[in-house]
């Protein structure tokens, strides 16, 4: 890897491509509970049924797919992709495929250029994994069923929110946080920092 990247401690994010892989695991895994009929279903995030959730995790795995294939993300541009159609879950294995791919491929890139900067890789991929893992604990979530995220990967999780998410990010990206009692489950700790109520 080339140089010091910009962004959150790098060195807290090491990894971050082998947590992007058991972030995409778990993801698929709440698809199994998504029938044709909950994609009406509000969710977790303010403002959003299940369809709508769903397309927007498909955009977040073509995203990181075009951050291997390219090593950079356009910043405020949607990802090259077909058209919705009325099946984001097989979109979404789809996608999951390709990353899943990409990453078991050898030559990726060291950085990636985002929005005019250079980030390390596992910072790229540890941002990648956060959101994938959280959107995968709302689908189960929007579908009535109760998806902990496995303690040592949720703890990690948590270590890498705490380096992404400041306070400007809250209240757009994130609400605000919801107490849970420091020796509550990792899962509870990581969902209520990012303003889910576990």
């Amino acid at each position: 890897m080339s140089g010091p990247a910009a962004g959150p401690d790098a060195a807290g994010l090491a990894g971050g491509v082998e947590l992007l892989d058991r972030a995409v695991a778990y993801a698929l895994g709440s698809l199994s509970v998504v029938g044709p009929a909950a994609l009406a279903r509000a969710t977790p995030c303010a403002g959003w049924d299940l369809r709508t959730l769903l397309w927007h995790v498909d955009e977040s795995l073509t995203t990181l797919v075009e951050a291997a294939d390219t090593a950079a993300v356009a910043v405020g541009v949607q990802p090259a992709q077909g058209a919705p159609t009325d099946d984001p879950v097989s979109a979404i294995k789809a996608s999951a495929c390709r990353l899943l791919a990409r990453c078991a491929a050898s030559g990726g890139p060291g950085t990636v250029a985002v929005g005019g900067h250079r980030l390390d890789v596992d910072v790229v991929a540890g941002t990648g994994a956060l959101e994938i893992a959280v959107h995968g604990w709302d689908v189960a979530r929007a579908c009535g069923h109760d998806r902990p995220l496995p303690p040592s990967f949720a703890t990690d999780l948590l270590g890498l929110a705490q380096l992404l998410v400041g306070d400007a990010d809250r209240p757009v990206r994130f609400a605000a946080p919801v107490p849970v009692g420091a020796g509550g489950h990792p899962g509870d700790r990581l969902l209520g920092f990012l303003g889910r109520v576990p």
